[in-house]
């Protein structure tokens, strides 16, 4: 088992502004926290929406099967609830309803506790131009740091 689970989303900062960071549990089964603990999930392709009821689930999250699982493993793209404080998710679902934003997941990790928590991520969605601005900030300062080492060595 890895000691330190850290699995990321890192197309979301590109193709998304990022408004405001909230910390979410996750209500997992057995299977899902093992396979969870040992590194098998992917929220690279995921998302958060809102059911009926107010509550908040996350779509498509990729949690492999865990190997050791009998019959009752579980399904691999389950959506999967969200934990927040009732304050939280009304402020989300405001800003989702009325600003047209939309919420991500930016990094899944367990806590010194043991639990799964999940950051999630208020955005709104970028333009093509905003892409290509990414795209050439991060250039010139891969080419800022290159001169600045050359300099100092």
């Amino acid at each position: 088992m890895q000691k330190n689970i850290n699995i990321k989303n890192k197309k979301a900062r590109f193709e998304y502004d990022l408004l405001d960071t909230f910390m979410a549990g996750i209500v997992l089964s057995g299977t899902e926290i093992k396979s969870i603990r040992l590194g098998k999930a992917s929220i690279s392709e995921s998302f958060c929406e809102f059911n009926d009821h107010g509550e908040l689930f996350v779509i498509n999250m990729q949690v492999d099967e865990y190997m050791h699982g009998s019959h009752y493993n579980h399904k691999p793209k389950a959506e999967r609830k969200l934990l927040l404080n009732r304050q939280e998710l009304k402020k989300l679902e405001k800003e989702v309803n009325t600003g047209g934003n939309t919420i991500v997941p930016l990094h899944l990790f367990i806590n010194d506790n043991g639990l799964a928590k999940i950051k999630i991520a208020l955005a709104k969605g970028k333009k093509l131009y905003d892409k290509r601005e990414t795209i050439k900030d991060r250039d010139n300062k891969r080419d800022l740091d290159r001169i600045k080492k050359n300099f100092n060595s």
